[in-house]
């Protein structure tokens, strides 16, 4: 455990927690079919609840939308944005950790269910697939040894062969290239440079796109895997959430994806309990944890 002690601001969470709590809430209340009506709801009403967490505008349409019309049709308000494309951000994948913890020994259920909860805010398929890939580099993360290092070539490798079932099309496959750029990346020797190539090669999710931010936060745990020059500590987990940030951008978005696959393979005993006092809401989120790991050993 890192005992590391933290002195900082207390620090307020972003609609990215807001949003991965009412998907715990989902699936703790989970019956033999999963209710996306329920999940659609706990969305809503978190928002309207508490509307400063960073939302941003499109998803609050989306909000609105499902309100008024009471749930009838809670795929159809995402569907129609953007003059029907949808959209691609990186809304889903910020928030989809809980399913892939839940499912971790379902693999097939995981991407259902992962998929329509993505698709009651962003219908695009670049905002569904990334959603999909960052739940599978936390469930390859959490069914690792949390032991040892990770073997950078071997995982990306497992996310190659799973993106190429979903990405069916050999000449639309645009998360296999970008997983092939971060295998080049995280082989080439750490320099001063290196972080503005990743920033222009995999972006750091300025444009909010899941396209951009996804593959990042895998890179971010990855580099995380080894020391990393000017961040001083021997905390995986907490290389990976402080590399994520020195990259600027999106960095609740980023560092909370990233900080999802580094907690999924480590586990709480990586995370100190002075980082977690002084975040916002820690202890009921520790609870929301503990309350998924009795509904899943309910399902069983």
């Amino acid at each position: 455990m890192d005992n590391t002690s933290y002195q900082g601001p207390f620090l307020k969470f972003t609609d990215d927690t807001a949003m991965m709590k009412s998907v715990a809430k989902f699936l703790i209340n989970n019956k033999s079919e999963p209710d996306f009506k329920f999940l659609a709801e706990l969305f809503t009403t978190e928002f309207f609840n508490e509307p400063r967490r960073g939302y941003g505008q499109h998803v609050v349409d989306v909000f609105e939308k499902l309100k008024n019309s009471k749930y009838e049709n809670v795929f159809k308000p995402a569907s129609e944005q953007f003059n029907g494309s949808g959209s691609h951000g990186n809304g889903g994948a910020m928030r989809i950790a809980p399913i892939p913890l839940y499912y971790y020994d379902n693999y097939e259920n995981m991407i259902s269910v992962a998929t329509e909860a993505t698709k009651i805010t962003h219908t695009n398929l670049l905002g569904i697939n990334g959603a999909l890939l960052q739940c599978i580099a936390i469930n390859e993360a959490f069914k690792r040894d949390s032991s040892s290092s990770i073997d950078y070539k071997e995982f990306c490798s497992s996310l190659l062969s799973k993106m190429k079932a979903i990405e069916k099309s050999e000449e639309n496959a645009p998360y296999q290239g970008k997983i092939n750029q971060v295998l080049e990346l995280l082989g080439k020797k750490y320099s001063d440079n290196l972080d503005d190539e990743v920033i222009h090669t995999l972006g750091n999710g300025t444009s909010i796109s899941a396209y951009d931010s996804v593959p990042t936060a895998i890179y971010c745990f990855l580099r995380a895997q080894d020391e990393i020059p000017g961040i001083e500590t021997d905390n995986v987990f907490r290389r990976t959430i402080q590399y994520a940030i020195t990259l600027g951008g999106d960095t609740d978005t980023i560092a909370c994806m990233a900080g999802a696959i580094a907690g999924a393979h480590l586990g709480d005993g990586s995370i100190s309990k002075g980082l977690q006092q002084n975040c916002e809401q820690f202890e009921e989120i520790i609870k929301l944890a503990d309350d998924l790991i009795e509904a899943k050993s309910r399902s069983k």
